[in-house]
């Protein structure tokens, strides 16, 4: 299990003092519980944000929590012509005593000050992630719906916000923290998606930002996302710069073998995702034996065929585990074996998430107390 243990000088920092100022346009709570009966995906946000402004001279400094509404930027901010920007993905879930917990909060913290080194921005410390998730969750805690499947998404990001025009590292950052309730992630609930393979397009490269969750990877998905959906596809799998199987636009992917094997891509161009290391670490303590290496097209295609691969699936925060049921390209379409595995592990890691089921590794974080 990855240590998630604050580091020393991290450990002894004192909580930042938050400014509260409250949305006095606030929704109602019937216009509230109205949108969470089908709140959708990313459609919806709550009525407050968190804000917190970083220098190269004073450091973290000025968090506060204010009403949701537009950022103000200067024409020159850097983010807008060197795209230094990250951000993250977790969701709060509402248990049965009305608790609001989150999930391994501390790697999504962990991996965001990964993509910072990356990105050359500031890293923000552990404790203060998590202190942003605890401030926003006090005024908009009752933003986190109850239903099957429903939660709230919560997504952290920094970009750099200094007004020049050069190619160097922005000395003015700022940390945002907003959220909005989400339903399931692909409409209809979950079902085997087809995915088209991208034989033109690369999403990312060795030694570059692959491994980093900023803006410009997904940016660079879109094209063939498009194309997929061209072909009749639900989503994009890329291969990395040695024709490897690398990862989907948004998710990684997984494959079951006949031998109890369950395989993932492994290279420097992979983001790192904290549902697939959850997903391993249960597939584990089920006896199964996790390997992660380079994957080739031909070892997916030749083991679909011989039923050395009996199930494919994918996986990642927002769509939790998703069953893949074709791949497509340009000159072949193959349906994939679809297993009891994945939906299997979706079940127990969904009841982990959300309460149902007894949390023996210390993966939830409570947001509300």
């Amino acid at each position: 299990m990855t240590d998630t243990t604050l580091s020393e000088p991290d450990a002894a920092l004192a909580p930042l003092e938050f400014a509260v100022t409250k949305n006095l346009a606030a929704k109602s709570p019937a216009v509230r519980e109205e949108i969470l009966r089908d709140p959708g995906f990313g459609t919806h946000f709550t009525d407050h944000m968190v804000d917190v402004c970083w220098s190269a001279r004073g450091g973290w400094h000025r968090p506060r929590v204010q009403p949701y509404g537009p950022i103000s930027l200067d024409p020159a901010a850097a983010v807008l012509h060197y795209g230094q920007e990250i951000f993250e993905g977790i969701k709060a879930y509402r248990h049965a005593d009305g608790g609001i917990y989150t999930f391994r909060p501390e790697q999504n913290a962990l991996r965001l000050q990964r993509s910072a080194r990356r990105l050359a921005l500031p890293e923000l410390p552990t404790s203060y992630f998590l202190q942003s998730l605890h401030e926003l969750i006090a005024v908009d805690g009752g933003w986190v719906p109850s239903g099957e499947d429903q939660s709230l998404y919560l997504r952290p990001f920094m970009f750099a916000k200094e007004a020049f025009l050069g190619v160097r590292p922005a000395n003015k950052v700022a940390y945002y923290l907003i959220a909005s309730p989400a339903g399931s992630y692909f409409t209809g609930g979950v079902k085997p998606v087809k995915i088209w393979l991208s034989e033109t397009y690369q999403r990312a490269a060795k030694g570059g930002t692959g491994a980093a969750k900023t803006g410009g990877n997904y940016a660079a998905s879109l094209l063939p996302q498009a194309e997929a959906y061209e072909q009749g596809c639900d989503q994009v799998v890329f291969l990395d710069s040695d024709g490897n199987i690398e990862e989907l636009g948004g998710m990684n992917i997984l494959f079951v073998k006949k031998d109890g094997t369950l395989l993932t891509p492994s290279s420097d161009s992979i983001l790192d995702g904290i549902t697939r290391n959850s997903i391993l670490e249960l597939a584990r303590d089920r006896g199964l034996t996790v390997e992660q290496r380079a994957v080739s097209l031909a070892e997916w295609r030749e083991g679909v065929a011989s039923g050395d691969i009996t199930e494919v699936f994918a996986c990642g925060t927002a769509a939790v585990i998703t069953p893949i049921g074709a791949l497509k390209a340009a000159g072949f379409e193959d349906e994939q074996p679809i297993g009891e595995l994945a939906l299997s592990l979706r079940e127990e890691l969904t009841d982990i998430q959300t309460g149902r089921r007894e949390d023996t590794r210390g993966w939830l974080h409570r947001l509300d107390a």
